[in-house]
């Protein structure tokens, strides 16, 4: 540091009233992002420009979000999903082309409008779109003359060869304030990420940045790697955003934010991502369904620079959870999804062994400071309920200038694990007691955790490794391991009660032969 997509209900909903959507535009955006003069043909762009306009837009108020009238008024979700844009009038849509560009109509939960803009070869020109764009299907259909011009899209999406050489796929999309969509190879939708957080889950209202203007840099016939530049407006700060984009089995996006700031900010949140998590086998008997459990993300994990890793098990707490992990100087962060069969959730339409990991890991050095972990109770699996993101240790004051610099990584991450450390298969839990007995204590509960991998690989002697456990309060057994022979797993058992209605934060983890031997394993309780 220095001084949705994919239209289905849940997609919609999260991606605009669970997120708290009512932005999109700068009444600027269609100016030159330099002078503020109306922007013509080949008007000069460059990251560094679009830097120095957003420094220049944060000594002014924020002109708020631009709505045009909407041409198609009272939509609702069904109507909605009755507006799909052409594949035929897809932009940079020539055979050389290694992506095709595609915009989402305006209207239902998304009034506001975004600018796009073609750039090459240093220069930009606004992408125009008219009602011939879009398709407008049954009672929609012949409602708007094809020539009527679209004054402002809702967002965009970008196709690629992302599983086959012969067709095109969504890639990624960005629909709603500062957030975005992306896609590994064989993945479906789930998780998603955002430009910048501020003041999620505080005493004082959420501001919820937003994207306002896009600039696409086109690459040259070939090449398998897009540059998109964004404008970030919001009350509080401006942003200049450069994501360079490569799509394959885990997408890449290498981004920079160059932050702007107004007011001071105390709560600020980097790398933001947003997940669903419903149930799993820790809430065994909280939701009466078919499913053996539902999250589009199972944990957080944080990788630091001494070689420590910790595996933060999810959950959906009877109130809200929080957690904050220190980590000055971590390699990454991310939310995963580790369970990757098909038996493990069992839902034949949404594919939760589909849903892509996000992998953050920060280039250079961001300073001191926490990954922070929120929780909110949800009983709807439509409802983006975990956020995660890097919070620096201080506040940022008003005038002051950022730059963070970060790596995200899309899609079935199981390969970036550490080879070294045991990592968390399963998290399972119940009453404290004699499992299938009827004298369980309801009061306190039994936790079952599963570790595999690492140099545990080969080990025959049971006694030759230790379990350690920690809580930040209550009472536990002695936690008790066992190596389950045929399956390359090591089960760690231990019970705990509580002693108020704090939450409460366990640790645990494997030693032996004078080292660490497995992630440390973590979770927070809340009694209820």
């Amino acid at each position: 540091m220095t001084t949705v997509a994919g239209l289905s209900r849940r997609g919609l909903l999260s991606g605009a009233a669970a997120l708290g959507i009512g932005t999109l535009l700068s009444r600027t955006a269609w100016a030159d992002p330099n002078t503020g003069a109306p922007l013509g043909e080949g008007t000069p762009f460059s990251f560094d420009i679009l830097s120095e306009a957003m420094k220049a837009r944060a000594q002014s108020p924020d002109p708020g979000p631009f709505s045009p009238p909407l041409l198609l008024e009272g939509l609702d979700y069904d109507s909605y999903r009755k507006i799909a844009f052409r594949r035929e009038a897809s932009r940079w849509d020539t055979p050389q082309d290694e992506f095709r560009l595609q915009a989402f109509h305006r209207g239902w939960l998304f009034p506001d409008a975004v600018a796009m803009f073609d750039v090459s070869s240093g220069t930009a020109k606004p992408f125009l779109f008219t009602a011939g764009d879009f398709e407008y299907r049954e009672d929609l259909a012949g409602r708007l003359d094809p020539a009527t011009p679209i004054p402002g899209v809702a967002g965009w999406r970008m196709l690629a060869k992302l599983n086959t050489a012969d067709r095109f796929d969504e890639l990624i999309a960005f629909l709603g304030a500062s957030y975005f969509r992306a896609l590994g190879k064989g993945s479906v939708y789930g998780a998603s990420a955002r430009g910048l957080a501020l003041d999620t889950a505080s005493p004082r209202q959420e501001e919820f940045p937003r994207f306002s203007a896009f600039y696409f840099e086109r690459p040259a016939p070939g090449v398998d790697t897009v540059i998109v530049n964004a404008a970030l407006d919001s009350r509080r700060v401006t942003g200049a955003y450069r994501f360079v984009i490569t799509p394959g089995a885990h997408t890449e996006m290498d981004v920079t934010a160059r932050l702007y700031f107004r007011e001071q900010v105390e709560e600020m949140g980097i790398a933001p991502l947003t997940s669903m998590f419903l149930y799993d086998r820790t809430t065994p008997t909280r939701f009466f369904d078919y499913r053996p459990q539902v999250h589009d993300s199972n944990g957080l994990g944080i990788a630091m620079a001494d070689g420590r890793r910790i595996w933060r098990t999810l959950g959906n707490p009877p109130r809200l959870g929080q957690s904050w992990i220190t980590a000055t100087g971590a390699t990454s962060f991310g939310l995963y999804q580790r369970d990757r069969e098909f038996p493990q959730y069992s839902d034949a339409e949404s594919r939760y062994e589909k849903r892509p990991s996000i992998e953050v890991r920060p280039v250079g050095d961001w300073g001191e400071g926490f990954v922070r972990l929120i929780e909110i109770p949800t009983d709807q699996e439509t409802a983006d309920n975990i956020v995660a993101y890097w919070r620096p240790k201080d506040a940022v004051e008003a005038g002051e200038e950022r730059e963070y610099r970060y790596r995200l990584l899309w899609g079935d991450l199981a390969g970036t694990r550490d080879d070294k450390l045991a990592h968390v298969v399963s998290t399972a839990s119940g009453h404290a007691g004699i499992a299938g007995a009827k004298n369980g204590i309801e009061d306190g509960r039994k936790f079952v955790i599963d570790f595999t991998g690492g140099r545990l690989d080969g080990v025959e002697d049971i006694s030759s490794v230790t379990p350690r456990l920690t809580t930040s309060s209550g009472v536990s057994d002695s936690p008790t391991l066992r190596k389950i022979e045929g399956t390359g797993l090591w089960r760690l058992v231990f019970d705990v009660k509580p002693n108020s209605a704090e939450p409460l934060e366990l640790r645990a983890w494997l030693e032996g032969f004078d080292t660490v031997l497995s992630e440390t394993w973590t979770y927070q309780w809340v009694p209820k």
